[in-house]
Protein backbone atom coordinates (compact mmCIF):
# COMPACT_ATOMS: atom_id res chain seq x y z
CA UNK A 1 0.00 0.00 0.00
CA UNK A 2 1.39 3.55 -0.88
CA UNK A 3 0.37 6.93 0.46
CA UNK A 4 -0.57 9.55 -1.86
CA UNK A 5 -1.47 12.56 -2.56
CA UNK A 6 -2.61 14.18 -5.65
CA UNK A 7 -4.78 16.82 -7.26
CA UNK A 8 -4.04 17.70 -10.83
CA UNK A 9 -5.93 21.03 -11.14
CA UNK A 10 -4.53 22.87 -8.24
CA UNK A 11 -1.17 22.72 -5.85
CA UNK A 12 -0.20 20.54 -3.18
CA UNK A 13 0.35 22.26 0.11
CA UNK A 14 3.23 21.79 2.29
CA UNK A 15 0.86 20.54 4.88
CA UNK A 16 -0.01 17.94 2.69
CA UNK A 17 3.37 16.88 1.63
CA UNK A 18 3.76 16.56 5.85
CA UNK A 19 0.71 14.73 7.09
CA UNK A 20 1.90 12.50 4.30
CA UNK A 21 5.34 11.95 5.25
CA UNK A 22 4.30 12.02 9.29
CA UNK A 23 2.16 9.18 8.06
CA UNK A 24 4.34 7.10 6.09
CA UNK A 25 7.22 7.39 9.32
CA UNK A 26 4.07 6.73 11.50
CA UNK A 27 3.71 3.28 10.34
CA UNK A 28 7.90 2.60 9.59
CA UNK A 29 10.24 2.71 12.43
CA UNK A 30 13.55 3.90 11.07
CA UNK A 31 15.28 4.53 14.89
CA UNK A 32 19.37 3.79 14.92
CA UNK A 33 19.11 2.73 11.05
CA UNK A 34 21.23 3.92 8.40
CA UNK A 35 19.68 5.27 5.58
CA UNK A 36 20.91 6.68 2.23
CA UNK A 37 18.48 9.50 0.17
CA UNK A 38 18.93 8.59 -3.50
CA UNK A 39 18.61 12.24 -5.46
CA UNK A 40 19.11 14.04 -8.87
CA UNK A 41 21.16 15.98 -10.15
CA UNK A 42 20.42 19.50 -10.90
CA UNK A 43 18.77 18.69 -14.13
CA UNK A 44 15.82 17.33 -13.03
CA UNK A 45 12.93 19.92 -12.05
CA UNK A 46 10.92 19.44 -8.72
CA UNK A 47 10.88 20.76 -4.93
CA UNK A 48 13.09 17.88 -3.92
CA UNK A 49 14.58 20.41 -1.53
CA UNK A 50 10.92 20.65 0.23
CA UNK A 51 10.57 17.42 0.22
CA UNK A 52 14.26 15.78 1.85
CA UNK A 53 14.07 19.01 4.93
CA UNK A 54 10.08 17.38 5.62
CA UNK A 55 12.17 13.86 5.50
CA UNK A 56 15.09 15.55 7.53
CA UNK A 57 12.48 17.18 10.15
CA UNK A 58 10.66 13.90 10.62
CA UNK A 59 13.70 10.94 11.46
CA UNK A 60 16.81 13.35 10.91
CA UNK A 61 17.36 12.84 15.02
CA UNK A 62 15.88 9.06 15.40
CA UNK A 63 18.59 7.72 12.33
CA UNK A 64 22.19 7.19 13.26
CA UNK A 65 22.86 8.30 9.39
CA UNK A 66 20.91 10.03 6.96
CA UNK A 67 23.19 10.86 3.73
CA UNK A 68 22.81 11.59 0.58
CA UNK A 69 24.07 10.25 -3.10
CA UNK A 70 23.27 12.27 -6.37
CA UNK A 71 22.69 9.82 -8.87
CA UNK A 72 24.51 11.38 -11.52
CA UNK A 73 24.02 8.39 -14.62
CA UNK A 74 27.12 10.21 -16.37
CA UNK A 75 26.71 13.61 -16.07
CA UNK A 76 29.36 15.88 -14.02
CA UNK A 77 29.42 15.79 -10.54
CA UNK A 78 28.01 18.09 -7.97
CA UNK A 79 30.30 20.40 -5.89
CA UNK A 80 29.31 21.20 -2.26
CA UNK A 81 27.70 24.51 -3.23
CA UNK A 82 25.66 22.42 -5.82
CA UNK A 83 24.30 19.86 -4.08
CA UNK A 84 23.33 22.13 -1.19
CA UNK A 85 21.40 24.05 -4.22
CA UNK A 86 20.00 20.44 -5.62
CA UNK A 87 18.26 19.87 -1.56
CA UNK A 88 17.35 23.90 -1.52
CA UNK A 89 19.85 24.19 1.76
CA UNK A 90 22.39 27.26 2.56
CA UNK A 91 25.40 26.89 3.14
CA UNK A 92 24.60 28.26 6.76
CA UNK A 93 21.97 25.33 7.44
CA UNK A 94 24.59 22.87 5.65
CA UNK A 95 26.88 23.73 8.56
CA UNK A 96 24.51 23.78 11.19
CA UNK A 97 21.38 21.64 11.15
CA UNK A 98 22.93 19.78 8.40
CA UNK A 99 26.25 19.60 9.41
CA UNK A 100 26.33 15.40 10.05
CA UNK A 101 24.70 14.56 6.24
CA UNK A 102 27.63 12.69 3.89
CA UNK A 103 27.37 14.21 0.51
CA UNK A 104 28.71 11.49 -2.22
CA UNK A 105 28.06 12.30 -6.14
CA UNK A 106 28.42 8.46 -7.95
CA UNK A 107 31.69 8.42 -9.15
CA UNK A 108 30.20 6.36 -12.56
CA UNK A 109 34.52 6.94 -13.92
CA UNK A 110 35.73 4.58 -11.58
CA UNK A 111 35.99 0.81 -11.67
CA UNK A 112 35.79 0.56 -8.36
CA UNK A 113 32.81 2.84 -7.55
CA UNK A 114 30.95 -0.95 -8.20
CA UNK A 115 29.63 -4.73 -7.71
CA UNK A 116 28.04 -7.04 -9.73
CA UNK A 117 24.58 -8.02 -8.44
CA UNK A 118 23.19 -10.36 -11.11
CA UNK A 119 23.18 -11.47 -15.13
CA UNK A 120 19.92 -10.90 -16.97
CA UNK A 121 20.40 -13.80 -19.03
CA UNK A 122 20.02 -13.91 -22.70
CA UNK A 123 16.87 -15.81 -22.69
CA UNK A 124 15.56 -12.73 -20.50
CA UNK A 125 16.84 -9.92 -22.49
CA UNK A 126 15.22 -11.83 -25.44
CA UNK A 127 11.94 -12.41 -24.10
CA UNK A 128 11.60 -8.68 -22.77
CA UNK A 129 13.11 -7.23 -26.03
CA UNK A 130 10.56 -9.15 -28.17
CA UNK A 131 13.58 -10.35 -29.80
CA UNK A 132 14.85 -7.13 -30.82
CA UNK A 133 18.26 -8.13 -28.48
CA UNK A 134 19.85 -11.55 -27.41
CA UNK A 135 22.83 -11.24 -25.23
CA UNK A 136 23.57 -11.10 -21.28
CA UNK A 137 23.98 -8.19 -19.88
CA UNK A 138 25.86 -7.46 -16.03
CA UNK A 139 23.60 -5.62 -13.67
CA UNK A 140 26.00 -3.37 -11.31
CA UNK A 141 25.82 -1.01 -9.15
CA UNK A 142 27.13 1.34 -6.96
CA UNK A 143 28.20 -0.77 -3.79
CA UNK A 144 27.91 2.44 -1.22
CA UNK A 145 24.39 1.52 -0.63
CA UNK A 146 25.36 -1.62 0.82
CA UNK A 147 26.71 0.44 3.57
CA UNK A 148 23.46 1.33 4.71
CA UNK A 149 20.10 -0.80 6.37
CA UNK A 150 18.17 1.17 3.84
CA UNK A 151 17.87 3.74 0.37
CA UNK A 152 15.13 6.39 -0.29
CA UNK A 153 14.65 7.28 -3.94
CA UNK A 154 13.91 11.11 -3.90
CA UNK A 155 12.61 12.13 -7.16
CA UNK A 156 10.27 13.64 -9.73
CA UNK A 157 8.41 11.57 -12.48
CA UNK A 158 8.40 12.67 -16.09
CA UNK A 159 7.99 11.44 -19.70
CA UNK A 160 11.11 9.73 -20.40
CA UNK A 161 12.38 9.41 -24.26
CA UNK A 162 14.79 5.98 -23.45
CA UNK A 163 11.96 4.49 -20.47
CA UNK A 164 8.57 5.70 -21.26
CA UNK A 165 8.45 7.71 -17.87
CA UNK A 166 11.39 8.52 -15.53
CA UNK A 167 11.21 7.96 -11.96
CA UNK A 168 11.59 4.93 -9.77
CA UNK A 169 14.24 2.55 -10.28
CA UNK A 170 15.22 5.00 -12.83
CA UNK A 171 17.09 7.12 -10.29
CA UNK A 172 19.21 3.13 -10.21
CA UNK A 173 19.55 2.75 -13.25
CA UNK A 174 21.27 4.93 -15.15
CA UNK A 175 21.65 7.13 -11.83
CA UNK A 176 23.56 4.73 -9.72
CA UNK A 177 24.55 1.54 -12.26
CA UNK A 178 27.45 1.07 -14.19
CA UNK A 179 28.68 0.88 -17.94
CA UNK A 180 27.24 -2.20 -19.40
CA UNK A 181 23.45 -2.18 -18.34
CA UNK A 182 23.42 1.67 -18.90
CA UNK A 183 24.75 1.03 -22.60
CA UNK A 184 22.14 -1.43 -23.23
CA UNK A 185 18.95 -0.39 -22.29
CA UNK A 186 19.48 3.06 -23.95
CA UNK A 187 20.96 1.19 -27.26
CA UNK A 188 17.13 -1.03 -27.05
CA UNK A 189 15.22 2.69 -26.74
CA UNK A 190 17.03 4.17 -29.60
CA UNK A 191 16.19 0.82 -31.76
CA UNK A 192 12.77 1.60 -30.83
CA UNK A 193 12.99 5.18 -31.02
CA UNK A 194 11.90 7.67 -29.15
CA UNK A 195 8.21 8.74 -30.23
CA UNK A 196 7.42 4.99 -29.78
CA UNK A 197 9.13 4.94 -26.14
CA UNK A 198 7.91 8.36 -24.61
CA UNK A 199 5.06 8.66 -22.42
CA UNK A 200 4.76 5.29 -22.46
CA UNK A 201 4.79 3.54 -19.11
CA UNK A 202 5.68 -0.33 -19.48
CA UNK A 203 8.25 -0.55 -22.33
CA UNK A 204 10.69 -3.20 -23.06
CA UNK A 205 13.59 -0.45 -21.44
CA UNK A 206 11.54 -0.14 -18.58
CA UNK A 207 11.12 -3.60 -17.82
CA UNK A 208 14.99 -4.21 -18.50
CA UNK A 209 15.26 -1.49 -15.26
CA UNK A 210 13.02 -3.33 -13.36
CA UNK A 211 14.28 -6.95 -13.78
CA UNK A 212 17.39 -5.17 -13.15
CA UNK A 213 16.32 -3.59 -9.88
CA UNK A 214 14.95 -7.19 -8.76
CA UNK A 215 18.66 -8.15 -8.17
CA UNK A 216 19.06 -5.21 -5.19
CA UNK A 217 18.33 -7.21 -1.82
CA UNK A 218 17.94 -4.63 -0.01
CA UNK A 219 15.14 -2.43 1.76
CA UNK A 220 14.25 1.06 -0.65
CA UNK A 221 10.92 3.44 -0.52
CA UNK A 222 10.24 5.47 -3.15
CA UNK A 223 8.90 9.14 -2.85
CA UNK A 224 7.92 10.42 -6.06
CA UNK A 225 7.03 13.47 -7.11
CA UNK A 226 4.74 14.78 -9.79
CA UNK A 227 5.71 18.58 -10.32
CA UNK A 228 5.36 21.18 -13.10
CA UNK A 229 7.94 23.69 -13.17
CA UNK A 230 8.59 23.09 -9.36
CA UNK A 231 4.74 23.57 -8.50
CA UNK A 232 3.57 20.15 -6.99
CA UNK A 233 1.13 18.00 -8.08
CA UNK A 234 1.15 14.53 -6.48
CA UNK A 235 3.42 13.02 -3.95
CA UNK A 236 3.47 9.19 -3.82
CA UNK A 237 5.19 7.19 -0.89
CA UNK A 238 6.08 3.23 -0.75
CA UNK A 239 7.11 0.42 -2.50
CA UNK A 240 9.46 1.58 -5.55
CA UNK A 241 7.26 0.04 -8.37
CA UNK A 242 4.02 0.91 -6.92
CA UNK A 243 4.48 4.33 -5.99
CA UNK A 244 6.15 4.77 -9.30
CA UNK A 245 2.82 3.44 -11.27
CA UNK A 246 1.04 5.81 -9.65
CA UNK A 247 2.89 9.13 -10.11
CA UNK A 248 3.39 7.81 -13.48
CA UNK A 249 -0.16 7.55 -14.22
CA UNK A 250 -0.49 11.34 -13.24
CA UNK A 251 1.97 12.14 -15.12
CA UNK A 252 0.23 11.41 -18.30
CA UNK A 253 -2.28 13.49 -17.47
CA UNK A 254 -0.47 16.44 -16.44
CA UNK A 255 2.84 16.23 -18.41
CA UNK A 256 1.37 15.55 -22.13
CA UNK A 257 0.14 17.86 -23.78
CA UNK A 258 -1.91 17.37 -26.79
CA UNK A 259 -2.28 19.61 -30.62
CA UNK A 260 -4.46 19.45 -33.13
CA UNK A 261 -1.89 20.13 -35.82
CA UNK A 262 1.92 19.74 -36.93
CA UNK A 263 4.23 23.00 -37.19
CA UNK A 264 6.96 23.48 -39.71
CA UNK A 265 8.67 25.91 -37.07
CA UNK A 266 9.04 24.64 -33.34
CA UNK A 267 11.12 27.10 -31.42
CA UNK A 268 12.19 25.27 -28.03
CA UNK A 269 13.33 27.54 -25.40
CA UNK A 270 15.79 25.72 -23.19
CA UNK A 271 15.68 26.00 -19.41
CA UNK A 272 18.88 26.91 -17.15
CA UNK A 273 18.99 23.55 -15.84
CA UNK A 274 20.48 22.02 -19.57
CA UNK A 275 23.54 22.99 -19.49
CA UNK A 276 24.99 20.85 -22.51
CA UNK A 277 23.41 19.59 -25.31
CA UNK A 278 23.57 15.96 -23.76
CA UNK A 279 20.59 16.91 -21.09
CA UNK A 280 19.61 20.13 -23.75
CA UNK A 281 18.47 17.28 -26.12
CA UNK A 282 15.49 16.51 -23.88
CA UNK A 283 13.54 19.48 -25.93
CA UNK A 284 13.88 17.74 -28.78
CA UNK A 285 13.05 14.58 -27.23
CA UNK A 286 9.39 15.99 -26.32
CA UNK A 287 8.65 17.74 -28.71
CA UNK A 288 9.41 15.71 -32.35
CA UNK A 289 6.20 14.21 -31.86
CA UNK A 290 4.58 17.25 -33.27
CA UNK A 291 7.23 19.25 -35.52
CA UNK A 292 6.05 17.75 -39.20
CA UNK A 293 7.42 16.19 -41.71
CA UNK A 294 10.35 18.33 -42.79
CA UNK A 295 10.03 20.86 -40.54
CA UNK A 296 12.70 22.39 -38.20
CA UNK A 297 13.17 22.38 -34.48
CA UNK A 298 15.53 25.10 -32.70
CA UNK A 299 16.72 24.24 -29.27
CA UNK A 300 17.41 27.86 -28.01
CA UNK A 301 19.98 27.94 -25.76
CA UNK A 302 22.50 30.49 -25.57
CA UNK A 303 23.82 29.83 -22.20
CA UNK A 304 24.85 25.87 -23.86
CA UNK A 305 28.52 25.99 -25.00
CA UNK A 306 29.18 22.41 -24.95
CA UNK A 307 27.73 19.45 -26.84
CA UNK A 308 28.74 16.99 -23.61
CA UNK A 309 30.94 17.60 -20.61
CA UNK A 310 31.24 13.89 -20.40
CA UNK A 311 30.90 12.79 -23.59
CA UNK A 312 31.67 15.68 -26.24
CA UNK A 313 34.69 13.65 -27.58
CA UNK A 314 33.00 10.81 -28.99
CA UNK A 315 30.50 12.87 -30.41
CA UNK A 316 32.69 14.93 -31.99
CA UNK A 317 33.82 11.45 -34.11
CA UNK A 318 30.66 10.29 -34.58
CA UNK A 319 28.13 13.29 -34.95
CA UNK A 320 24.51 13.04 -34.56
CA UNK A 321 22.50 10.54 -36.87
CA UNK A 322 18.92 8.32 -37.26
CA UNK A 323 19.00 5.45 -36.00
CA UNK A 324 19.48 3.21 -39.03
CA UNK A 325 22.56 5.29 -39.94
CA UNK A 326 24.58 3.75 -36.91
CA UNK A 327 22.42 0.54 -37.47
CA UNK A 328 23.27 -0.66 -41.31
CA UNK A 329 26.96 0.66 -40.65
CA UNK A 330 27.34 -1.41 -37.34
CA UNK A 331 30.73 -2.67 -37.68
CA UNK A 332 32.31 1.36 -38.27
CA UNK A 333 30.17 1.92 -35.04
CA UNK A 334 29.92 -0.68 -32.53
CA UNK A 335 33.04 -0.17 -30.40
CA UNK A 336 31.45 3.35 -29.03
CA UNK A 337 29.56 3.32 -26.04
CA UNK A 338 26.19 2.33 -27.08
CA UNK A 339 24.57 5.07 -24.78
CA UNK A 340 26.18 7.54 -26.76
CA UNK A 341 25.32 6.42 -30.35
CA UNK A 342 21.50 6.13 -28.39
CA UNK A 343 21.75 10.12 -27.63
CA UNK A 344 22.79 10.96 -31.38
CA UNK A 345 19.85 9.45 -32.62
CA UNK A 346 17.70 10.98 -30.02
CA UNK A 347 18.36 14.28 -31.01
CA UNK A 348 18.75 13.83 -34.91
CA UNK A 349 15.30 11.87 -34.72
CA UNK A 350 13.49 9.39 -36.83
CA UNK A 351 14.79 8.92 -40.37
CA UNK A 352 16.14 6.58 -43.09
CA UNK A 353 19.21 5.14 -44.52
CA UNK A 354 19.64 3.58 -47.63
CA UNK A 355 22.34 3.74 -50.04
CA UNK A 356 24.51 5.83 -48.21
CA UNK A 357 22.03 9.03 -48.08
CA UNK A 358 20.77 9.38 -44.75
CA UNK A 359 17.76 11.68 -44.62
CA UNK A 360 16.20 12.52 -41.24
CA UNK A 361 12.65 13.33 -40.88
CA UNK A 362 12.91 16.87 -39.40
CA UNK A 363 15.97 19.66 -39.01
CA UNK A 364 17.42 19.83 -35.92
CA UNK A 365 18.98 23.55 -35.62
CA UNK A 366 21.51 24.55 -31.91
CA UNK A 367 20.74 27.84 -31.18
CA UNK A 368 23.50 27.85 -28.64
CA UNK A 369 26.90 28.87 -28.13
CA UNK A 370 28.40 26.12 -29.57
CA UNK A 371 30.31 27.72 -32.60
CA UNK A 372 28.87 27.14 -35.92
CA UNK A 373 32.18 25.40 -37.11
CA UNK A 374 31.48 22.52 -34.64
CA UNK A 375 26.88 22.32 -35.16
CA UNK A 376 28.61 21.06 -38.60
CA UNK A 377 31.08 18.86 -37.73
CA UNK A 378 28.33 16.86 -35.78
CA UNK A 379 25.82 17.13 -38.18
CA UNK A 380 23.30 19.64 -36.63
CA UNK A 381 22.24 23.08 -38.54
CA UNK A 382 22.65 26.35 -36.81
CA UNK A 383 21.62 29.85 -35.93
CA UNK A 384 23.43 32.46 -34.24
CA UNK A 385 21.02 32.86 -31.08
CA UNK A 386 21.47 36.83 -30.63
CA UNK A 387 19.57 37.37 -34.12
CA UNK A 388 16.51 35.37 -33.14
CA UNK A 389 13.82 37.33 -31.74
CA UNK A 390 11.66 34.91 -29.55
CA UNK A 391 8.90 37.39 -29.85
CA UNK A 392 8.68 37.20 -33.69
CA UNK A 393 8.06 33.38 -33.50
CA UNK A 394 4.91 33.85 -30.70
CA UNK A 395 1.39 33.60 -31.37
CA UNK A 396 1.89 32.69 -34.77
CA UNK A 397 0.24 29.09 -34.05
CA UNK A 398 -2.33 29.78 -37.19
CA UNK A 399 0.99 30.08 -39.37
CA UNK A 400 2.61 26.64 -38.07
CA UNK A 401 4.96 28.36 -35.80
CA UNK A 402 5.09 27.40 -32.41
CA UNK A 403 7.47 28.90 -29.20
CA UNK A 404 7.27 26.03 -26.29
CA UNK A 405 8.76 27.74 -23.25
CA UNK A 406 10.68 25.82 -20.53
CA UNK A 407 11.10 23.06 -23.25
CA UNK A 408 12.17 19.61 -22.41
CA UNK A 409 9.76 17.97 -19.72
CA UNK A 410 6.30 18.18 -20.99
CA UNK A 411 5.57 15.75 -24.07
CA UNK A 412 4.25 17.17 -26.79
CA UNK A 413 2.03 14.92 -29.12
CA UNK A 414 -0.88 14.80 -31.77
CA UNK A 415 -4.42 14.47 -30.97
CA UNK A 416 -5.46 10.57 -31.25
CA UNK A 417 -1.82 9.66 -30.96
CA UNK A 418 -1.90 8.13 -27.51
CA UNK A 419 0.23 4.92 -27.51
CA UNK A 420 2.64 4.44 -30.54
CA UNK A 421 3.43 0.72 -30.88
CA UNK A 422 6.18 -1.22 -30.16
CA UNK A 423 7.97 -2.72 -33.10
CA UNK A 424 9.22 -6.35 -32.81
CA UNK A 425 11.77 -6.18 -35.47
CA UNK A 426 14.51 -3.88 -36.49
CA UNK A 427 12.94 -2.64 -39.46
Amino acid sequence: MIISVQDKENNITSKQVLDAVEQFFARNNYRDKRLLLIVPDNTRSGPIGDLFKTIYDCIGDQTRALDILVALGTHQPLDEKAICRRLDITPVERNSKYARIKFFNHEWQKKETFTSIGIISADEIEQISSGLFREAVDVSINKLIYDYDEFFILGPVFPHEVVGFSGGHKYIFPGIAAADIINFFHWLGAIITNPRINGNKWTPTRKVVEKAASFINMSSTLFALVAINNELKGLFIGDVIQAWEAAADLSSQVHIIYKDKSYHTILGITPQMYDDLWVAGKVMYKLEPIVADGGTLIIYAPHIDEVSYSHGKILDEIGYHTRDYFRKQWDTFKHYPRGVTAHSTHVKGIGTYENGLEKPRINVVLATSIPRARCQKINLGFMDPQKINIDDYRNREHEGILVVDHAGESLYRLTGNDVPTIPTDLE
